[in-house]
Protein backbone atom coordinates (compact mmCIF):
# COMPACT_ATOMS: atom_id res chain seq x y z
CA UNK A 1 0.00 0.00 0.00
CA UNK A 2 1.20 3.50 -0.81
CA UNK A 3 0.24 6.64 1.11
CA UNK A 4 0.36 10.29 0.06
CA UNK A 5 -0.74 13.47 1.80
CA UNK A 6 -3.01 16.09 0.28
CA UNK A 7 -1.76 19.69 0.49
CA UNK A 8 -3.97 22.67 1.34
CA UNK A 9 -4.25 23.29 -2.43
CA UNK A 10 -5.54 19.76 -3.04
CA UNK A 11 -2.28 18.56 -4.56
CA UNK A 12 -0.86 15.08 -4.06
CA UNK A 13 2.63 13.79 -4.81
CA UNK A 14 2.33 10.36 -6.38
CA UNK A 15 4.92 8.04 -4.84
CA UNK A 16 7.88 7.27 -7.10
CA UNK A 17 7.20 3.53 -7.29
CA UNK A 18 3.59 4.18 -8.35
CA UNK A 19 4.73 6.65 -11.05
CA UNK A 20 7.26 4.13 -12.33
CA UNK A 21 4.75 1.28 -12.40
CA UNK A 22 2.21 3.43 -14.25
CA UNK A 23 4.87 4.81 -16.59
CA UNK A 24 4.03 8.41 -15.66
CA UNK A 25 6.58 11.15 -16.24
CA UNK A 26 6.55 14.93 -15.84
CA UNK A 27 3.81 16.68 -17.79
CA UNK A 28 1.73 13.59 -18.48
CA UNK A 29 -1.90 13.36 -17.44
CA UNK A 30 -3.62 10.81 -15.23
CA UNK A 31 -7.29 9.88 -15.00
CA UNK A 32 -9.40 9.15 -11.96
CA UNK A 33 -12.55 7.11 -12.32
CA UNK A 34 -15.01 5.44 -9.98
CA UNK A 35 -16.54 1.99 -10.14
CA UNK A 36 -18.84 0.70 -7.44
CA UNK A 37 -17.61 3.26 -4.91
CA UNK A 38 -13.91 2.56 -5.54
CA UNK A 39 -11.70 5.17 -7.19
CA UNK A 40 -9.01 4.17 -9.67
CA UNK A 41 -6.08 6.03 -11.17
CA UNK A 42 -4.54 5.37 -14.57
CA UNK A 43 -2.22 7.01 -17.05
CA UNK A 44 -4.11 8.98 -19.68
CA UNK A 45 -3.22 7.98 -23.22
CA UNK A 46 -4.89 10.35 -25.63
CA UNK A 47 -3.28 9.40 -28.91
CA UNK A 48 -0.36 7.64 -30.46
CA UNK A 49 3.00 9.32 -29.88
CA UNK A 50 3.54 8.97 -33.63
CA UNK A 51 0.51 11.08 -34.57
CA UNK A 52 2.62 14.24 -34.50
CA UNK A 53 4.66 12.88 -37.42
CA UNK A 54 1.70 12.10 -39.72
CA UNK A 55 2.05 14.25 -42.81
CA UNK A 56 5.42 15.62 -41.66
CA UNK A 57 7.25 14.85 -44.90
CA UNK A 58 4.57 16.52 -47.04
CA UNK A 59 5.73 19.89 -45.74
CA UNK A 60 9.41 19.19 -46.42
CA UNK A 61 11.06 19.73 -49.78
CA UNK A 62 14.25 17.99 -48.68
CA UNK A 63 15.07 14.90 -50.71
CA UNK A 64 18.09 13.59 -48.80
CA UNK A 65 17.22 11.13 -45.97
CA UNK A 66 20.12 12.33 -43.80
CA UNK A 67 18.83 15.92 -44.02
CA UNK A 68 15.33 14.80 -43.06
CA UNK A 69 16.66 12.94 -39.99
CA UNK A 70 18.80 15.93 -38.96
CA UNK A 71 15.79 18.21 -39.33
CA UNK A 72 13.60 15.94 -37.18
CA UNK A 73 16.25 15.58 -34.45
CA UNK A 74 17.21 19.23 -34.51
CA UNK A 75 20.61 20.21 -35.75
Amino acid sequence: MFIAKVTSKGQVTIPKEVRERLGISTGEEIEFYEEDGVFYIKKRVRKSPFDKWVGYLRTRHIKDTDEIIEDIRGR
